[in-house]
């Protein structure tokens, strides 16, 4: 069995510094590939002149690495956050851009899958679901990234536990964040917390290109992309200008969710993306006090349509006091146990064996 992630961290997390902390407490530690037992990252340091001092670090976690069981090479680069001493070009970091023209669908360089996560409507728990699941896919040892493509309404920075800025080295390529094991980019990284972003179509569909191609995802097995509601220009972008592998739709079983959620269905079927599978979400309320459970949005609303649809009904998961205080304090209930983290890897193993992630 390979290295993960999770094992890559942990060690690195026993590197001292002279200054106080840890690489992984310190938040240097960018861009984690692994392929085929060689393991990349970058050391990112908080300037130049810390930089210099930092090479026997470089090589103390080179080894460390190098010692696990299934590495056979490591590659470590070690930056610097900020300027250089020599000029550069300034980094190429501004999204909302007007697309840059391309001949065709293309995915980023690593990545095997993609996979779109949608709602008719907003308010249906996308986004909460999209966390989770990239946090249980990562659990089961997939290499997982997270695309928070909700241009107007960036929650997963709050879901994920992660604020800042992403680096780009060389001007050309941002390296994303990591968080609870997933590889992370999000509009709301590059905006200040609180500003309204207002843009027209062409910006949002510009920021989208970006964010795919221009962030450096490393190898990943299932790149998961959490869309805006509705059938808009971010997800027309994204069907008609990147290999989807297919689309997962979430929505509650209330009639009004559910008639926004056909029409992202045919939107996706109208563009060409599959359908891999319905997601309930808010499928019931379990009373903490006496354990009755309360068909609140109504009851098996998803799984009917699901089944006339002829695709699977990949979950239902219940509304739950634990899931929304895990995703404001900033760590998804799926990385940690329970009823709930049981549901979501319930789910991931589903999309494993068949083949979606």
């Amino acid at each position: 069995m390979g290295v993960t992630t999770q094992q890559i961290t942990d060690a690195l997390a026993r590197i001292a510094l002279p200054s106080g902390g840890d690489l992984v407490s310190r938040d240097m530690i960018r861009a984690i590939t692994i392929s085929e037992g060689t393991v990349q990252f970058v050391i990112e340091a908080p300037d130049a002149g810390e930089a210099a001092r930092m090479e026997p670090i470089r090589q103390a976690a080179e080894a460390a690495i190098k010692a696990l069981d299934g590495v056979r090479d490591v590659r470590v680069a070690l930056t610097a956050h900020g300027p250089a001493p020599q000029k550069a070009p300034p980094p190429d970091l501004k999204i909302g851009r007007h697309p840059t023209p391309q001949g065709g669908p293309t995915k980023p360089a690593g990545v095997q899958r993609i996979l779109a996560i949608g709602s008719g409507k907003g308010g249906v728990g996308k986004s909460t679901v999209s966390s989770n699941l990239a946090v249980a896919l990562a659990r089961q040892g997939r290499r997982v990234g997270l695309l928070d493509a909700d241009i107007y309404g960036p929650s997963q920075p709050r879901m994920m536990g992660v604020n800042k800025r992403p680096a780009s080295p060389d001007g050309k390529t941002i390296i994303p964040l990591q968080a609870h094991g997933v590889t992370l980019m999000s509009i709301g990284f590059m905006m200040e917390e609180g500003k309204a972003i207002v843009w027209r179509g062409p910006m949002l569909m510009g920021a989208l290109q970006q964010m795919l191609g221009q962030v450096q995802w490393g190898e990943l097995d299932v790149l998961l992309v959490d869309l805006p509601p509705g059938t808009g220009d971010v997800q027309l972008t994204l069907c008609q200008k990147s290999e989807l592998t297919g689309a997962i739709v979430v929505s509650t079983p209330q009639d009004v969710a559910l008639i926004d959620a056909r029409k992202a269905i045919d939107m996706f079927a109208t563009l060409n993306t599959p359908v891999l599978g319905l997601i309930e979400n808010m499928s019931m309320f379990v009373c903490p006090d006496c354990g009755s459970e309360h068909q609140i949005f109504g009851q098996g609303g998803v799984a009917a349509e699901a089944d006339r649809m002829g695709v699977p009904l990949l979950g239902a998961l219940p509304i739950d006091l634990e899931t929304r205080l895990a995703g404001d304090g900033g760590t998804p209930v799926a990385a940690g146990e329970g009823v709930m983290a049981d549901a979501f890897a319930q789910i991931a193993q589903g999309l494993i064996k068949g083949g979606m992630a």
